[in-house]
């Protein structure tokens, strides 16, 4: 049986997780943060998202992003696919390093007016 479709809607705010395979880490080092970091930052820029937190842990990442243009899919196949390719090439393995990203529903607004705070932490994204 399939899995269901995604509803992806502009101006839609989601939590979205990934994790790695086996529940492996994609995260080997610090480096390896700061690549999807940037990779994070150039899928934003090229699917016009707007990232309200986001948390990395070993195995795993979590992300509450708004997409104006209801491309959900297309971004997190983007930011999976990329890191994957640059993490690879750095330590000269191959396969995938997060192949199961889960978008947790739409987060609801508690008030049209409200303005999103940028993300905590060492490093702002757009």
């Amino acid at each position: 049986m399939s899995r269901p479709l995604r509803l992806e809607l502009s101006g839609g705010l989601y939590h979205v997780t990934s994790r790695g395979d086996r529940r492996e880490d994609i995260y080997l080092d610090d480096s390896d943060r700061e690549i999807w970091l940037d990779v994070l930052t150039q899928v934003c820029e090229r699917y016009n998202w707007a990232i309200h937190a986001w948390c990395q842990m070993t195995n795993h990442y979590h992300l509450v992003i708004e997409t104006t243009e209801g491309n959900l899919s297309a971004g997190m196949r983007q930011l999976n696919g990329v890191y994957t390719q640059k993490v690879n090439s750095r330590h000269r393995r191959v396969g995938h390093a997060g192949a199961h990203w889960r978008a947790h529903g739409q987060i609801r607004r508690h008030s049209p007016t409200s303005t999103p705070q940028g993300p905590k932490g060492d490093r702002e994204l757009p």
